[in-house]
């Protein structure tokens, strides 16, 4: 779908991702996308009497999910789009997969990050672009640095890649929903999806929504951050007036639209989770585990805590969305998990 065309969904009460665009966006990433395990761990298994299975994006070539959806959005453009080149904005893991897309297909890109990311996330943008992508640190956080890759966009005729609002992005999000539905060994109780804009939420809230209606789809994000939950109280699509960035792949002051609507109807519920606990859990998934996770690929473990009662015997799907971790940020990550 062409960016003219998603403009005109969006006129006209917003066209939604269906089931078939997902099944049709895991045909073209075929030999692209990494099939990534759904990991059962003992570990968590036995901490809270349940079976735990954990969805392991952080196994992607990016090292996080944003693969999906940046390959699905950018290998549809035109010739002429192509010629263009490309522009996106991104706390990092976004910006890594257009990376990736834009040197797999040859296509020139500039990508705007937040000028407090993570030096990792800086660097491996760098590398997976190689010569096609050109990188600029501007702003305090996404929102700041969309802005400006937007201005960049009106000046120069790119074509922008969003992160999570655009009905390519999240349909490509949605497939690794197909994988954990066709690796699953039984009916799956719980999933716990983590959510920043909103489009891994919408993507695997589609294909549960029609696929495994009997399983409880739970949002996590950031308390720091809880747009979407915020936002479903008020019964619309709300802007916060200020985030902590601390949990940087999963803050954002406002939800896609296209997620909103899509999350409002497929989610069972959209939970804030306490930075303690979402600090707690990725370093218990390094020492127990051996798992290098980011905190945004931290907080559906960290649900766990908040669901004990209500998941005992059950099976539960975690997706660890992404390991771009950068542990120089470990200090303040130990301090936050003491508190």
């Amino acid at each position: 779908m062409t960016t003219a065309a998603n403009d005109t969904s969006l006129a006209n009460n917003l066209l939604l991702p269906q089931l078939q665009d997902i099944i049709a966006a895991a045909g073209r990433m075929k030999g692209i996308a990494r099939r990534t395990p759904l990991q059962h761990s003992q570990y968590l298994s036995k901490r809270y009497n349940a079976n735990v299975l954990l969805k392991r994006e952080d196994l992607q070539p990016v090292r996080s999910f944003k693969l999906r959806g940046a390959y699905n959005r950018i290998v549809q453009l035109s010739a002429s789009e192509r010629a263009r080149g490309v522009v996106c904005a991104s706390a990092g893991n976004h910006s890594q997969g257009v990376a990736w897309a834009c040197h797999a297909l040859g296509i020139q890109g500039v990508v705007y990050m937040p000028a407090n990311s993570p030096l990792l996330k800086v660097n491996k943008v760098r590398e997976f672009g190689g010569e096609f992508i050109k990188v600029v640190l501007t702003g305090n956080n996404f929102d700041e640095a969309c802005a400006a890759a937007r201005d960049y966009q009106k000046h120069h005729n790119a074509c922008f890649i969003h992160p999570f609002d655009d009905f390519d992005v999240i349909s490509g999000q949605g497939t690794l929903a197909l994988e954990i539905l066709q690796d699953a060994p039984k009916t799956i109780d719980y999933l716990f999806a983590p959510v920043g804009g909103g489009g891994l939420a919408a993507g695997v809230g589609t294909v549960f929504k029609q696929r495994s209606t009997a399983t409880r789809l739970v949002g996590v994000e950031p308390a720091n951050a809880a747009a979407l939950k915020h936002s479903l109280q008020a019964g619309s699509n709300q802007t916060l007036g200020s985030i902590d960035p601390f949990i940087d792949g999963a803050s954002t002051l406002r939800v896609g639209e296209l997620g909103f609507e899509v999350c409002k109807q497929a989610l069972h519920d959209v939970q804030a989770i306490p930075d303690v606990l979402t600090c707690r859990a990725l370093i218990d998934l390094y020492q127990e585990q051996a798992i290098v996770a980011e905190l945004s690929g931290s907080l559906s473990v960290a649900a766990l805590e908040l669901n004990k009662e209500q998941i005992e015997g059950r099976t539960v799907v975690c997706i660890v969305s992404g390991g771009n971790n950068d542990f120089s940020r470990f200090g303040e990550i130990l301090q936050r998990a003491s508190q």
